[in-house]
């Protein structure tokens, strides 16, 4: 059975930081690419990050200088840390999965992340 559970969400003030983790199981972790997407509310929901297990990260250009992706491989284990947090970085924050060659992909139930003074 595939899950993904994200954890680390919460309050926090502008400026602050969090990091956010998401454990997978129920797959090969290493033929994932593995990524965080955020909704806000009225919003479509939009990229944030992506790691392969090569390596190779893919941002959205308005969120790399604060925000890195990494993952553990001996955990499988991926996380996101976010800095120097904004209003406007309020959503639910999703762990997605997707397998490189079928494209079969696994999305998570979402943490909530508020950032409001």
């Amino acid at each position: 059975q595939v899950q993904l559970v994200e954890s680390g969400g919460g309050l926090v003030q502008p400026g602050e930081s969090l990091r956010l983790s998401c454990a997978a199981s129920g797959f090969i972790f290493s033929v994932y690419t593995m990524g965080w997407y955020r909704q806000a509310p009225g919003k479509q929901r939009e990229l944030v990050a992506t790691k392969t297990n090569f390596g190779s990260t893919n941002y959205a250009a308005a969120l790399k200088d604060r925000f890195t992706i990494s993952r553990d491989s001996a955990e499988n284990t991926v996380y996101l840390q976010m800095n120097n947090l904004r209003p406007e970085d309020t959503a639910v924050y999703l762990c997605h999965a997707r397998a490189r060659v079928t494209g079969q992909d696994y999305w998570g139930q979402g943490t909530q992340v508020t950032v409001s003074s």
